[in-house]
């Protein structure tokens, strides 16, 4: 069920899954996980915690991302 309010990682947690955070913001960096399927909304400005490179690689950040669609992530980053 797709929460149109919540974040990733919000929607984690009350699934029981932890997802590091720090900043809940995007600059840090911490919460990066890759997609490995759905739809993520990935700002037109991306945060400071990611790059077009990660992006490309299936980088989101979970503290501010929503997804779009039912999700499936790894906890390992694209790095």
């Amino acid at each position: 069920m797709i929460e149109p309010d919540l974040t990733i990682v919000e929607i984690a947690e009350s699934a029981g899954v932890e997802i590091p955070t720090n900043c809940t913001s995007g600059t840090c960096g911490t919460c990066l996980v890759r997609l490995v399927s759905g739809n993520v909304d990935i700002p037109e400005e991306i945060p400071p915690g990611l790059d077009s490179f990660l992006v490309e690689e299936g980088g989101i950040l979970t503290c501010c991302m929503k997804p779009l669609s039912s999700c499936d992530i790894d906890l390992i980053p694209p790095i």
